[in-house]
């Protein structure tokens, strides 16, 4: 009953919009290109069915592109936009890295490996708050790519979180606020070449011979959101207590389920036959070594990459950090969950653990548990395409206006930069529209007093804004990547993570930018005030799981 009347609403939602729908014509660069995005999200809040509602939020996006039909709208959906989203090749190599890697955790846990791994932690993970904080670490440790990150931080602790009781939903937030908001500012990671190349662009474009990579450099310490967002998953993760929908999870959790009784998770690695056969040796080795080889396989392989880009045009290697930046990032973590998922077929056969042909239906069931999540991205891919040829981008920035004052400027980029990558599910994509628009501002309009203070500042905005939608986005691949790979249902993990990550938001902006910009407040005192803040919120705001409700 309860799907029946889902679905009437969803499609109630549908016949409303569509009885005004627009042309292109009308709706490219306007307040209409929003309704893409924003029905999809709401319908996926409001109705937790997240394939319907990005379905539908692409059919409308896409009847709007065909002249406001709704019939060649919906057979555009297919045949352009998910099509489309499966031709790119970097999409397409998430795809396959995703599966590799989840045929890898089939027969790590098949062959006994992962199980292994839940009694190597437990002398460190003892309790519910001592795991959080390792998931924590290991996520901060990984910190040069944010798609290794979730896929191997997800799979490897979830087995440890799940004996301690630890919410699936907290996992895949854990998982999530380590990802990209560690990659973004890390000096090393697949990151950096992006971000100082867009920087370079928007300086020469400006008439300015400033260093891209010093800009860059001079804006990690006012990099707010990127900062906070870790320091509100380590409070959460170590200080016992939690609020608002997570602090539910939590404490269903702690009464032994740790999914929600009508979760669907992306990834479901539970009721797939992966678990070992009674008495298999678990042997936390068969599970680390196959982990271990795809992180080292992956920083190798993007140091090789870079190398070999650079040698190729004839530059000379401008440091680690310029090496990591030209690399190939999605080819190197094709090699890394190739070579993973071969060592532990070899590990799992040459043992006897299990015969060839259990190992190989192993890594076809894990094949298998991804395929829902390669549908959301799928579909998350072809909301981004709608979203870029209806031009929400450009509604959003354009929305700022010229009335604004320069010293408001990171205050203001941050907000638009945050709207945009939200409702468009991209951060790299926001840093591409915000940057070449916001540094030409600073460079025509700061006083030279303030130019290389706002400068800064306004990077850091751009970054932290850009990260905000990739940390939180139902749309995000980030964001759909760790509930796959912490088997969470997806809108379980988006409704539990984004009052945490709108707490940073605000934080980065109220104790951040705007104190930074009225007050010349230094970013580091900025920091230390937010992240203190942030600890008393969730200390007076926050329950424990294991008190009971009134």
């Amino acid at each position: 009953m309860r799907r029946s009347w889902q679905l009437l609403g969803i499609l109630g939602v549908l016949a409303l919009v569509q009885l005004v729908l627009p042309g292109t014509e009308a709706a490219a660069g306007a307040w209409w290109s929003l309704v893409p995005p924003v029905v999809a999200i709401t319908l996926a809040l409001v109705f937790k069915d997240v394939i319907v509602s990005l379905f539908l939020g692409v059919w409308l996006g896409a009847s709007m592109l065909a002249g406001g039909n709704v019939a060649a709208g919906f057979l555009r959906t297919l045949d352009t936009q998910m099509r489309g989203a499966l031709v790119d090749s970097d999409h397409i190599s998430i795809i396959l890295f995703s599966l590799i890697l989840g045929g890898m955790v089939a027969v790590m846990s098949r062959s006994g490996g992962t199980y292994g791994v839940v009694r190597l932690l437990e002398p460190l993970a003892t309790t519910p708050r001592r795991a959080q904080l390792v998931t924590w670490l290991m996520g901060v440790a990984i910190f040069f790519d944010d798609y290794s990150n979730t896929l191997i931080v997800g799979n490897s602790m979830r087995p440890v979180t799940d004996s301690h009781r630890v919410s699936r939903e907290k996992l895949s937030y854990l998982v999530d606020s380590t990802a990209a908001p560690v990659a973004c500012i890390a000096l090393v990671s697949t990151w950096i070449g992006y971000e100082v190349s867009l920087l370079g662009d928007a300086i020469s474009a400006g008439g300015s011979s400033l260093n891209p990579f010093s800009v860059f450099l001079s804006s990690i310490p006012y990099a707010f959101y990127p900062v906070l967002a870790l320091a509100v998953g380590l409070v959460a993760a170590v200080g016992g207590r939690d609020w608002g929908p997570m602090l539910r999870a939590e404490r269903r959790a702690r009464a032994g389920e740790i999914s929600s009784p009508t979760a669907q998770p992306l990834a479901d690695y539970d009721s797939t036959g992966l678990a070992p056969e009674e008495g298999t040796p678990q042997r936390w080795y068969n599970a680390v070594l196959p982990v271990l080889t795809v992180v080292l396989v992956t920083l190798g392989g993007l140091y090789w990459t870079g190398r070999s880009a650079l040698e190729a045009k004839g530059e000379a290697a401008p440091g680690l950090s310029g090496i990591i930046g030209a690399s190939d990032p999605f080819t190197v973590l094709l090699w890394a969950s190739l070579l993973g998922l071969v060592l532990a077929l070899v590990l799992a056969v040459s043992q006897g653990l299990l015969t060839l042909r259990e190992a190989l239906d192993a890594t076809v069931r894990g094949f298998k548990s991804m395929l829902m999540a390669v549908v959301v991205l799928t579909l998350a891919w072809s909301l981004g395409s709608v979203c870029s040829g209806l031009e929400t981008a450009r509604f959003l920035v354009g929305a700022v206006g010229p009335w604004l004052p320069i010293g408001l400027l990171p205050t203001a980029v941050f907000v638009v930069a945050a709207m945009v990558s939200f409702a468009t599910g991209t951060s790299w994509g926001t840093m591409a529209i915000m940057t070449p628009l916001a540094v030409p501002m600073v460079l025509a309009g700061a006083p030279s007093h303030l130019h290389h203070h706002l400068m800064a500042a306004t990077v850091a905005a751009i970054l932290g804004g850009s990260v905000f939608g990739d940390h939180c986005s139902p749309i995000s691949d980030t964001t759909i990547m760790s509930s796959m790979a912490s088997s969470c249902d997806h809108v379980d993990h988006v409704r539990t993570q984004l009052p945490y990550a709108l707490l940073a938001a605000a934080v980065a902006m109220f104790i951040g930018y705007l104190p930074e910009a009225l007050l010349d407040v230094p970013g580091w005192l900025s920091m230390v005030a937010g992240v203190a803040a942030i600890a008393i919120f969730f200390r007076f705001a926050g329950g424990r799981p294991d008190d009971q409700e009134a």
